[in-house]
C-alpha cells in the first residue's frame, strides 16, 4: 500500500504520519510539502531514514510535477493535509487561500483520476459551517448542516469540499471528506493558540486574547484525529463526509487562564486586542456518525491532551525556537542541499 500524504510536514499531517508508520509500518508513506512557512521539514527527522518513507518538496498546484509523482509512485490513497489555514492570513490575502485549497485539490483529484487512485481523502474543518449561538449549547454541527461559511479560509475549504463531491459525482472518484474541530499536541505551529500562549507564557510576554476571549472552540488532540482519519481511509464509505469532533468545548480565556495555572504564570499577563473580523462565536461538533459507522471516539479529554502538550513545548524547545528564529526554513537545504 502506497499513500501521499500532502502538506506532511505541517501539524497534522506530520502526526498522521507519525501514526500510520506506527500501525502500519508495511505501508509506504510519501511525503508532499511545498515548505511554506508553516511547512516545517525538521518536524519530519526521526522518520527520514525509515525505508518506507520518503520526502517530495512540490507545490500541489503544480500539474507537471503532480502527475510526475502519480506516474512514479502509483499511490492506492491520498490524503490532503496540503492547506492554507491561518484565518488571519486568508483576511489579508485571500488570493492565496483560494489557489492552494482549491486549485489545489483540482489539480490532486485529477491525477488521482488518472492514476486510479482508490481512495482520495480530503481532510477540510468545521469552520466551513460558520459558528453556533453561545447561548444555544444543545445544537451541535451535523454532516447535514448547511455550509455557512465566515472567512476566505473557510470558505476556500467548503470550495474544496463541494469540488471533491462532485468529482465523486460526476466521475465516481472513490472521495471521503473529514471535518475536524480545532486540533491540538505536539508540533502545533507556533501562530496557533494553544503554542503561542504556552511559548509566550514561558517567556513572560503578554498572552493577547481576541476581543473578551468567550468564543469558544472544541478542541481535538491531534493523535485522536489521526487514528479517525486511519479509519476513513480504510473504512468509510465512498462519497461521505465524517465530522470528527473532540467534544472538548473550552472558551479561549479558560485555555488561556488554564495555561498560566500550569506553567505558573500569573494572569496578569493576559492582554485583550481588538477582536478578529467576523469572529466565530462557537463551533461544537457531533461526531455521532463516525462512531456509529466506524466505532471511533475521542479518547483524550482536554486536561490531560493539554498537560501533555505543554510538556512537549517544554521538552521540545529547539523546536519551536528554531521556528521563532527562522532557522527551521533552512533545514531542507541542510538535509537536500548537496543531493
Amino acid at each position: 500500500m502506497t499513500i501521499i500524504v500532502t502538506g506532511g510536514a505541517g501539524f497534522i499531517g506530520s502526526n498522521f504520519i507519525f501514526h500510520m508508520l506506527s500501525v502500519h509500518p508495511g505501508y509506504r508513506i510519501v511525503c508532499v510539502d511545498k515548505l511554506t512557512y508553516a511547512g516545517n521539514l525538521s518536524t519530519l527527522e526521526s522518520v527520514m531514514d525509515n525505508s518506507n518513507f520518503s520526502f517530495r518538496k512540490l507545490d500541489i498546484c503544480d500539474r507537471d510535477d503532480i502527475d510526475k509523482l502519480f506516474s512514479e509512485e502509483k499511490p492506492d490513497i491520498v490524503v490532503n493535509f496540503a492547506a492554507e489555514s491561518h484565518v488571519d492570513r486568508s483576511i489579508d490575502n485571500p488570493e492565496v487561500f483560494l489557489r492552494t485549497n482549491i486549485i489545489g485539490t483540482s489539480v490532486l483529484m485529477d491525477a488521482s483520476r488518472k492514476y486510479g487512485v482508490k481512495r482520495y481523502h480530503q481532510v477540510s474543518t468545521d469552520e466551513v459551517y460558520g459558528d453556533l449561538p453561545l447561548d444555544r449549547p444543545d445544537l451541535f454541527f451535523t454532516e447535514d448542516t448547511p455550509v455557512r461559511t465566515s472567512s476566505p479560509y473557510s470558505s476556500s475549504k467548503a470550495g474544496a469540499d463541494l469540488l471533491v463531491l462532485a468529482y465523486h459525482r460526476t466521475y465516481g472518484l472513490p472521495v471521503t471528506i473529514s471535518r475536524c474541530s480545532n486540533n491540538y499536541g505536539p508540533y502545533h505551529f507556533p501562530e496557533k493558540l494553544i503554542p503561542l500562549m504556552i511559548i509566550n507564557a514561558l517567556a513572560d510576554k503578554p498572552l493577547p486574547v481576541y476581543g473578551n476571549g468567550k468564543n469558544v472552540r472544541d478542541w481535538l488532540y491531534v493523535e485522536d484525529h489521526c487514528k479517525a482519519i486511519d479509519l476513513i481511509i480504510h473504512n468509510g464509505r465512498a462519497g461521505e463526509v465524517y465530522n470528527v469532533g473532540g467534544h472538548n468545548e473550552m472558551a479561549n480565556i479558560d485555555i488561556v487562564k488554564l495555561i498560566c495555572k500550569e506553567l505558573g504564570k500569573p494572569e496578569s499577563l493576559i492582554t485583550y486586542v481588538a477582536d478578529r473580523k467576523g469572529h466565530d462565536m462557537r463551533y461544537a461538533i457531533d461526531p455521532a456518525k463516525i462512531h456509529r459507522e466506524l466505532g471511533w471516539l475521542p479518547e483524550t479529554k482536554f486536561s490531560d491532551g493539554i498537560r501533555k502538550t505543554i510538556r512537549w513545548y517544554l521538552d521540545n524547545e529547539k523546536w519551536w525556537k528554531d521556528i521563532i528564529s527562522g532557522e527551521y526554513q533552512s533545514y531542507y537545504e541542510k538535509m537536500y542541499g548537496g543531493r
